[in-house]
């Protein structure tokens, strides 16, 4: 089969759902037994979201291979279960780069580089690189139509449609019909002007996906399709949905992999579609057994977005142990507030971050879960913490802390560099220093000791996990913090790197160097958010004795 090319662009208003919708239909042309590759195209001028706040962003996906991308590629690989790599996200600063990197060099011959055609070839080239073996490619256009920094994305897709054919480029269009309640009626206005924008620029949408919060009516439909020139089986509602992982189902219902596969001329009788797994998922979701609520200390709570393979992770294993979660959202900048918070729950997660805001309450919160054997699990930033707080409330050194949060007489957590010479008590960097790509990334080795609880979630020695961080453990502590029964449970194979630490005795408490949230699937939940969910659930029928 030829590469099929699907562009889905998004209009009216941002966050409507382009990330999942592509995903979802990346998961039903799967389940038709296609092959599928889904790429996004960032507009902003960032070269990556590694610098970006998570209260403005959300959180930043990374991929095995070490590119940091925006959180939608985390919603390709959960629902599609391919690992998103390099040549799946680009950013506008990206682009720009190459360009500007290609014009110092000569590549360009003198010519005057303009946005038509060096900036949009670039866009090209990216689109089509790595595309040979795929039948269909899902290119997700970020922001929304009308946005100046689209603009050269769009003349990009819109050349692709002519030098590729209509017979092998599809463009799907996002919308919005907002309903007004005082005339208690959807109005499909606002999608008419965003697919008149979207023609501005020379691009005629194939399909209309409707955003809606209640049923569409044909009439609606039929106005959209008459209005924005497609046919009306070619409007389709995307309704609110229980949960993203209702959504596959629900687009499946209202015929969207149908009418992508009648646009290309695909034979429905030859390739029947299986969505047993998502049923299943469902079922799952719609019939638990169990409940638990957990408690995620972090500071970053006041956008979910910035925890959301976090979230996610939880609700694969929950999934899998047929156990609803309720989440408690615990502040770490209030400090005043983490006991209380703490005292009904079944078990605590303390996520990821960076900076000196919220540690003292991340300290406190580890401090009471270790005292109070409550199920608790580390990540990143949570499992630096941990050994912190072992160093100074249990070992007595006071003065223990990371380089990060400035200069101490203990630096418990240092770059390499630091803690490798003991003169280097200070962290080198300092705020003029560029703060992209210092970080070490992507996926890495780790060898699990036996007879603990990483080896009983992994159920083997060596494992592979994605990181995002600079600093690392000073190994310096290593033999005080295992004799008060602070276990150094996962190394890199080196034995340089800390991985994972975990008490001793303690019902289940483990602190993870890596983000073992960005490789949980719905059909495959994490192994130590399965093993942590298990063990909360023990610990809430020992509570209840």
């Amino acid at each position: 089969m030829t590469t099929k090319f699907i562009f889905i662009t998004g209009g009216v208003a941002s966050s409507l759902g382009k990330g999942i919708a592509s995903a979802a239909l990346g998961a039903l042309l799967q389940a038709r037994g296609f092959s599928v590759t889904l790429r996004k195209l960032d507009p902003y001028l960032n070269v990556d979201p590694g610098t970006m706040s998570p209260h403005q962003h959300g959180e930043v996906f990374v991929t095995e291979d070490g590119m940091e991308t925006d959180l939608d590629l985390g919603h390709y690989e959960r629902f599609t279960g391919i690992n998103a790599t390099v040549a799946d996200y680009v950013t506008t600063g990206q682009i720009y780069s190459n360009v500007i990197a290609q014009e110092r060099k000569g590549v360009y011959l003198g010519a005057t580089v303009q946005v038509i055609p060096h900036i949009t070839d670039e866009i090209k080239r990216f689109i089509l690189n790595k595309t040979a073996n795929t039948d269909f490619i899902l290119c997700e256009i970020g922001g929304t139509v009308g946005d100046i920094e689209s603009l050269p994305y769009l003349e990009a897709i819109r050349q692709l449609r002519n030098e590729q054919g209509s017979e092998r480029t599809l463009f799907i269009h996002l919308t919005l019909l907002p309903y007004i309640h005082t005339a208690e009626e959807i109005k499909t206005k606002p999608a008419q002007h965003s697919v008149k924008e979207l023609l501005s620029v020379g691009i005629q949408a194939d399909i209309l996906i409707c955003r809606s919060d209640r049923l569409i009516s044909i009439e609606a439909r039929t106005k959209l399709a008459q209005f924005c020139n497609v046919q009306s089986a070619d409007v389709l509602a995307a309704l609110d949905a229980q949960t993203i992982y209702h959504v596959p189902l629900q687009y499946h219902q209202a015929g969207f992999d149908q009418r992508v596969c009648k646009y290309f001329g695909v034979n429905l009788d030859h390739h029947p579609i299986n969505l047993n797994n998502w049923q299943n998922i469902i079922e799952r979701i719609e019939n638990p057994t169990y409940s638990l609520t957990l408690a995620i200390a972090g500071k970053y709570i006041k956008l979910k977005d910035a925890y959301k393979s976090l979230i996610e992770a939880i609700t694969h294993a929950g999934i899998t142990a047929q156990t609803k979660i309720e989440l408690v959202w615990v502040d770490t900048e209030q400090l005043d507030d983490i006991h209380h918070h703490l005292n009904d729950v079944d078990g605590i997660i303390i996520p990821g971050g960076f900076g000196t805001r919220g540690i003292d309450g991340k300290i406190a919160a580890i401090k009471f879960a270790r005292q109070n054997k409550i199920p608790t699990l580390g990540i990143c930033l949570g499992m630096q913490l941990t050994i912190i707080e072992a160093c100074r409330n249990v070992l007595g050194i006071s003065d223990a802390s990371s380089t990060e949060f400035g200069q101490t007489t203990e630096p418990v957590i240092a770059l390499m560099t630091e803690w490798l010479d003991p003169l280097l008590l200070i962290q080198q960097r300092n705020n003029t220093d560029n703060k992209g790509g210092t970080m070490r990334l992507g996926s890495y080795p780790c060898q699990i000791k036996n007879n603990t609880n990483a080896y009983s979630a992994y159920e083997t020695s060596l494992i592979f996990e994605r990181h995002r961080h600079r600093y690392e453990v000073n190994l310096k502590y290593k033999n005080q913090l295992e004799e008060i029964g602070l276990i150094f449970s996962g190394m890199s194979p080196d034995g340089q790197l800390t991985e994972i630490v975990e008490w001793r005795d303690h019902p289940w408490f483990v602190a993870a160097q890596f983000h073992p949230e960005l490789k949980s699937l719905p059909f495959k939940p994490h192994p130590l958010f399965k093993n942590f969910i298990l063990a909360a659930l023990s610990y809430k029928l020992e509570t209840q004795k």
